[in-house]
């Protein structure tokens, strides 16, 4: 790859997985705003559950849509339909029964930064599954600062105690973790599936699994308005756009290129949880923690150019 080719695609990546990560960093104040508009109680996991389902099965829906006009197939052999099911099951059902669990427990300041951690366990597990994402030194320092950076968000002010809960910070990092490992299995997946069918399948399997385990435990939605409605409306979009762009970055590209801009969603979840949730921002641990996360970007993803011309 030439050295014009090598930036064209390195500003390709830069902007798409740069919107996916505003349209993710918006999704923390819109969740919690889809508690308060839907008269959603912080301990009723079921309603969470129910809520999260018909945001993925529409979005699926949507995608599947998408992908029929465009006359792109959407039938696949039983083998690739298990593969895409499992990948349902795990990066949209299991991460969100964590994600939207600690969304509860946790403010949306410290939630988007809290997530950061999924870049980290994907440079790890790449270094382990993929001979050419092998974790160099700035990888390897990057992900020790991020995780400062992790760390120093959970702190009190005065230093003296540190604030984490299972139940909140905990499933945040869980729901982390279970997306970083599905998307690296998504990833072989998409190699021999369009990324919009298998992203419209996975969203969609995905949210029925995630409404029927809502709906048996006792889950309800209630309080459909103009103003919730269209909220709900917004994450159909934001899930679908955000997902389809990414599956097919992972596909082209190699996973520490691209998850590495995970980085960015606490930036963004951090500013727009502070303007629509009027959250504290300014606090001098979240600024810290902030610049900690921004520093781990920029080691992670300084690489010299012939390592990432190899993707």
């Amino acid at each position: 790859m030439d050295s014009a080719s090598f930036f064209t695609r390195r500003k390709v990546v830069f902007l798409v997985a740069s919107l996916c990560c505003l349209l993710w960093g918006s999704a923390y104040p819109a969740i919690k705003n889809g508690y308060a508009l839907f008269n959603i109680a912080a301990g009723d996991i079921a309603t969470k559950l129910v809520f999260a389902g018909w945001r993925f099965l529409f979005a699926g829906m949507v995608l599947l849509a998408i992908a029929a006009i465009g006359k792109k197939t959407l039938r696949l052999d039983l083998r690739t339909m298990g593969q895409v099911s499992l990948l349902g099951l795990t990066q949209t059902s299991l991460q969100y029964v964590f994600f939207y669990t600690g969304l509860a427990y946790a403010t949306g300041v410290k939630s988007s930064i809290m997530n950061a951690t999924g870049t980290f366990f994907s440079v790890l597990l790449a270094h382990w599954i993929y001979q050419n994402d092998r974790l160099s030194f700035n990888k390897a320092l990057g992900c020790i600062v991020g995780f400062a950076g992790v760390m120093v968000v959970n702190f009190s002010a005065g230093l003296l105690t540190f604030d984490f809960t299972l139940l909140g910070e905990g499933s945040i990092v869980m729901a982390a973790f279970v997306l970083s490992a599905a998307s690296i299995y998504g990833k072989r997946v998409s190699q021999h599936v369009d990324s919009v069918v298998l992203t419209g399948y996975q969203l969609a399997i995905g949210g029925v699994a995630l409404l029927l385990t809502g709906f048996a435990a006792g889950g309800t939605l209630t309080g459909f308005t103009v103003k919730s409605t269209a909220l709900l409306a917004y994450l159909v979009i934001l899930s679908s756009a955000a997902f389809s762009l990414w599956t097919i970055l992972l596909k082209y590209n190699r996973v520490s290129m691209v998850t590495v801009f995970n980085f960015m969603i606490p930036v963004f979840g951090t500013v727009l949880s502070a303007l629509f949730l009027d959250e504290k921002i300014l606090e001098w641990k979240n600024v810290a923690a902030l610049g900690l996360v921004c520093l781990g970007i920029w080691l992670v993803t300084k690489e010299e150019k012939p390592a990432l011309a190899a993707a």
